[in-house]
Formats: structure tokens, sequence, C-alpha cells
């Protein structure tokens, strides 16, 4: 800026406001400037123009990761959410910054806050740690949490209807005759939990007694998924069904029982949870429960920006639907 406004002759402050498009400039100023900016390749630094004038339009989006398993930002799931999220952010004039943090520190979502880098906050996952942001909310800090709707919640959540998900999927099902059906996941995560509480109730609701040997909590880990199908194949009084928590957990499930000699759906059905894009080029393409991810990222943007303009958290419950194909035992 300082070369400009020594080529042009006029102070730097000058430099500044015409290429901001100050009117406190005359045109033919303006337009000598913004020829002398172009021939030098200067660029304004947006980042540093927001800090000076007191504007951020910066929000974080932050994947918490569980420092065990590690889960890569790689999983289609995440990758469609992020992508729901940006074109959200996008649209409503927000950049995005996007990181990451250790699922046992999720209070840590708090720093780009607080350090001014970014207006407000959106989370990817609550794991175990809701005290940590019922902490961040009483704070005062802007943010959303996509996850589920849980007790004495004090932010705002948008999620999809795990627990009508859940039941649509397992009363399928039922309504097809499988009577051993295991559940993939762990209930102790608030969105699973609530997916296999509607395992539960369609169990419930068909007066089907739930084997409670065959929910089998397991992480999102390729190895630890496999052992545990190996196990159900392999029972004395095998199962017929699997119900997975997530569409990558029964991709795996379907690959695990190919290699033990079980046919997809004849020997045992199975359904995910998510409908990520592979699900249907999957062999045998496979049935699930449809999240709506272009709805997930609109409703995100909106309820941050409501609370921006000063009004109270509240939560978001986005429809659910049970997506039939051949995994399962219905056609595409």
């Amino acid at each position: 800026m300082s070369d400009i406004a020594r080529l042009a002759g006029v102070s730097t402050a000058t430099v500044s406001r015409a290429l901001s498009g100050s009117r406190l400039v005359n045109e033919g100023t303006r337009a000598r400037i913004a020829e002398l900016a172009r021939s030098l390749n200067y660029t304004i630094n947006v980042g540093a123009q927001s800090l000076r004038l007191g504007q951020n339009h910066t929000v974080s989006v932050i994947v918490p990761f569980d420092p065990v398993t590690r889960e890569h930002l790689t999983d289609p799931f995440f990758l469609g959410l992020i992508g729901s999220i940006a074109d959200a952010l996008t649209e409503n004039g927000f950049e995005m910054l996007l990181s990451r943090v250790d699922a046992d520190h999720l209070d840590q979502a708090a720093l780009p806050f607080d350090t001014g880098r970014a207006v407000g906050v959106v989370m990817v996952g609550q794991w175990h740690h809701h005290d940590q942001l019922n902490a961040m909310a009483l704070r005062g800090i802007p943010f959303v949490v996509w996850g589920a709707q849980l007790p004495r919640q004090l932010y705002a959540t948008v999620g999809s209807d795990n627990l009508g998900g859940g039941r649509q999927a397992t009363e399928f099902l039922l309504r097809q005759g499988a009577r051993r059906i295991a559940f993939l996941g762990d209930p102790e995560l608030p969105e699973i939990g609530l997916r296999h509480a509607g395992y539960l109730a369609a169990h419930e609701a068909l007066g089907v007694a739930p084997d409670r040997t065959l929910t089998r909590k397991v992480p999102f880990v390729q190895e630890a998924i496999e052992r545990e199908v190996q196990a159900l194949a392999q029972r004395a009084k095998p199962i017929d069904a699997i119900f997975a928590s997530s569409d990558l957990t029964a991709m795996t499930a379907v690959n695990t029982l190919r290699r033990l000699g079980k046919e997809v759906p004849r020997d045992i059905a199975v359904v995910g949870y998510d409908d990520i894009p592979l699900a249907a080029y999957f062999h045998p393409a496979l049935t699930t429960v449809r999240q709506p991810m272009p709805a997930a990222g609109q409703m995100i943007v909106q309820a941050l920006k409501a609370q921006l303009a000063g009004e109270a958290p509240q939560a978001h419950l986005l429809p659910t639907e049970l997506v039939l194909r051949e995994s399962a035992g219905a056609r595409a």
C-alpha cells in the first residue's frame, strides 16, 4: 500500500479509502490507484481488513476426533455434511474455517471465537461431553451442534430423527420376518443411542422380545466391526439381520459376511444409516436410513444466524426416510 501511495503521490490512508471504494476519494484518483494496484498485483488482505474494521464473516466448522480411533475427515458422511454446511455458509455471505479438536476436549472448540478468528462455531457431533457444550453455551458463545437433542440442553442442535430412523429400519426388518436382528454401534454416543432406542422401540411395538446380546457396542473401526460380525455369524443360533448405525459399518458388515460365505440378503439382511452416495452403487445396493444433508447445512446456518441476531439457542429436528434397496431384500 505504501508503494502505491508513493507512486500515486497520495497518502496511504487515501489508497486505503480508494481501494475500499470510498466516495471520499474523487473518481479520477480512485481509477489511478486501482490501475497501480493491478499493475503491482496488489490484493486486499480480507482477514486483516476484517480485524481492523471490527467485521468478521468467518464461521469455524469443527469436526471432533476420537483420540483412539482417529476417524478421518475422508469419511463420506462427514464430507457430505461439511459440503452442505459450506454451501449454506457461502450462500449466506460467510467464510468457513475448518479444523478438528480432541473429542475429549470439546470446549477447545471455543478458541476460534475467543481469539476473534470466527464469529461463531459449528460442531459436527457431541460425542461424550454434553457438559462441556453446556458450559460453552453459558459463556454466551454462538454455536450450533450437529447432533441429538439431550436433556437439560442449553445449546442449539440440528439433527435428524435418529429415534424414528432406528425404528423405521428395525420395523422393516421385523416385518420382513427377521427375528434375530443385531445392532452395530456405540449406544453411548447420543445419536447412536437414539438409533438404538428406535431399534428397541420397534421390537416392543411389534411384540418381539429383543435379544440384548445382539446389541454390539462397536466403534467406527473396520477391524472391530469385522470381529463383531464374524462372532455374530458364527453363533450357535445365527442372526438373520443386521441394523448398522452407519453406512460404512453396514458395508464393512456385508463384505465380512461375504468372506464368511454368507449371502446378503438371502442369509442375513443388512440395513445401514446415512444414505451416503456410495450406498446406491454398493453391491448389493444398500437399504439405509437417509439423513437430509442439503437441508442440514441450511438449518445449521440459519440456527447460527438466529443466535448472532440475539435469539436463544433452539433444537431443530429433521425428518429421516428409509430407502429400500437390495441388501434387505427390496428392489431399488
